[in-house]
């Protein structure tokens, strides 16, 4: 009220319009009685706003705060749709024996001076992953073994200008994974397609930073698969107490590949431009991880390998001999790792039984001579265990810039048989396959990504 009043004085100013003094009293008491009428309604109003002004305030700082989040949000999702990782391995090593394969045989003294060594890229691998958003996403992993593959065609001067095909290097190039995911929630994420099967410590463990030794494990990598990786459909999930789990769906193994050596490693993937499925496998991993710096895990297979094939025996899967022969793979398998205070401690323990294995060592002799099977006795029972412990030296310093390296003295022990029980064979002929190994070694990371390694074993 009095703003207006003094804004019609100011106007009407200059019309030099005269007020009386006592028409002036009257009004500065009419526009008295009207605040002491409107007081306690403004006080009030003024305390009804007040309040609605610290919830408006509080509600623009969350709104601001809101906003700044699904910016960084929206920034984040920008720079981490495409990913893009790998890893890789350089060797080098020397053997104090031959390379003969008879060097076991009947003369082994024969070769027991020789020696060789070697210059290797055992894995150099290549991944990339997209997050199409609303929990989809998709991911691949391309690996280079041994360098990968060379070839070309040249014109032979020597030869009288023939063309000739030659190989330039021995390798192989796989594309390890490929596979689609829908993530619904934390407990519940759906995956199909090319991926690797957790089955042992190995394959959920096999980048190079996550073992000591200069080559990966030898008695899982000797007797399952490794990297083991089919087309499968997966499903996983984990919980907020450290619980992780994985359930797999993936077509057999097929025995008509299985060795002595190697027992049903050959038996994983395919020679042919697909992967069989005449017969079908599960897989299964559950990790707990609710511990600080500590892992354990528990892992299994199981899946029917005969008749998983192209090729057919001689005997043409004769009726009355292998009407009933499955071939029944089962693998089970321990694994565990420690990580705390500078002391490293893993290790893992396999077990594996073949059902039928003296059917189907039969049935694979019998195979024709083109067929991919190795014609080899087969065990129905095979193991591997491990252990690796280590030590950080360099976390006894004080020195902040010291402590950022990491030097490990490490010892490891293997035991492991690929011909642990077979049935209807006479003789001991395959006690070769069951062998121990010990390692020592250093593990040098001058940052977390990059180590160096040293180790002898024998």
């Amino acid at each position: 009220m009095i703003l207006l009043i003094t804004c019609a004085l100011g106007v009407h100013a200059d019309d030099s319009i005269k007020v009386s003094a006592s028409d002036l009293k009257a009004l500065i008491e009419r526009v008295e009685r009207l605040e002491r009428k409107d007081s306690l309604s403004q006080e009030m109003g003024t305390a009804v706003y007040s309040q609605e002004s610290k919830v408006e305030s509080q509600k623009s700082k969350v709104e601001s705060q809101e906003s700044k989040d699904n910016s960084r949000k929206s920034k984040v999702e920008r720079r981490g749709r495409f990913t893009i990782g790998g890893y890789g391995e350089i060797t080098a090593k020397h053997c104090f024996y031959s390379n003969n394969y008879l060097r076991y045989g009947k003369n082994p003294e024969k070769y027991a001076g020789d020696h060789y060594g070697e210059f290797d890229l055992p894995h150099v691998v290549i991944n990339m992953g997209y997050d199409f958003g609303y929990g989809w996403s998709m991911g691949t992993e391309i690996e280079f073994e041994h360098g990968g593959t060379e070839s070309a065609i040249e014109i032979e001067e020597e030869e009288g200008g023939e063309y000739e095909g030659e190989i330039e290097r021995g390798g192989e190039v796989a594309l390890e994974q490929f596979w689609l995911q829908k993530k619904f929630n934390r407990y519940a994420i759906l995956r199909a397609g090319m991926q690797v099967i957790p089955v042992g410590g190995l394959n959920a463990h096999h980048e190079s930073t996550e073992y000591f030794g200069v080559y990966r494990n030898e008695g899982e990598f000797t007797i399952i698969p490794s990297t083991w990786h089919e087309v499968a459909l997966t499903f996983m999930g984990s919980s907020p107490k450290g619980w992780h789990y994985q359930v797999m769906f993936l077509p057999g193994l097929d025995s008509d590949r299985f060795n002595r050596k190697n027992w049903v490693k050959p038996g994983a993937g395919s020679p042919y431009e697909f992967k069989l499925a005449n017969v079908f496998a599960g897989a299964a991993r559950v990790d707990y991880t609710g511990v600080k710096g500590l892992r354990l895990s528990l892992s299994g297979y199981c899946g029917n390998s005969f008749r998983n094939t192209l090729s057919k025996s001689n005997s043409e899967l004769d009726a009355s001999t292998y009407k009933d022969v499955k071939g029944t793979v089962s693998i089970g398998s321990f694994d565990f790792a420690y990580n705390d205070y500078g002391l490293i401690i893993r290790g893992s323990a396999t077990y594996g039984h073949l059902s039928d294995a003296a059917a189907i060592t039969q049935y694979n002799i019998a195979m024709r001579k083109g067929s991919v099977s190795s014609k080899q006795w087969v065990a129905s029972d095979a193991l591997a265990a491990g252990v690796e412990i280590g030590y950080d030296f360099l976390s006894l310093s004080n020195n902040a810039k010291v402590n950022r390296h990491k030097l490990y003295l490490f010892g490891r022990y293997d035991y492991y048989d690929s011909m642990f029980r077979y049935d209807n064979k006479p003789t001991d002929m395959y006690s070769w396959c069951g062998r121990h190994r010990a390692a020592v070694g250093i593990n040098y990371f001058p940052i977390k990504q990059v180590g160096v390694k040293a180790e002898f074993s024998y």
